[in-house]
């Protein structure tokens, strides 16, 4: 069983094969805010206004730069909703890897305030 910490430790690295439902399942347990939409793992982040919105966008930006696997971001005045999948797997088809859940738990991190990285 993976967990959050083993995430939080790893880097994205380029993947051909999507993950099986039974792996997206165990993945899932070590992000349990977030949820399989459309095939995407998602998760709705909400803030008091836009400015923390925003604060939390540019907070993510450098893990989302850092790790290059970019998710789509839905922004409004008071959340702000990540997507990721993994466009490269299943010869180019997309789904979920490994790299969606790395970035999931990041992101998670950065939003508890716990996550911190080199910039070196």
């Amino acid at each position: 069983m993976i967990t959050t910490a083993e995430l939080l430790t790893k880097k994205c690295h380029h993947q051909q094969a999507a993950l099986s439902d039974a792996q997206v399942q165990e993945y899932l347990a070590a992000v349990p805010a977030w949820q399989i939409q459309d095939g995407r793992v998602t998760r709705r982040f909400d803030f008091k206004n836009y400015y923390e919105t925003l604060a939390f966008v540019n907070a993510i930006a450098y893990m989302i730069h850092a790790e290059d696997h970019h998710p789509v971001l839905n922004i409004t005045y008071n959340h702000c909703t990540v997507k990721y999948h993994t466009h490269s797997v299943n010869a180019g088809q997309g789904g979920l890897s490994e790299n969606d859940f790395i970035c999931a738990a990041k992101v998670d991190a950065i939003y508890a305030g716990s996550y911190s990285e080199s910039k070196s």
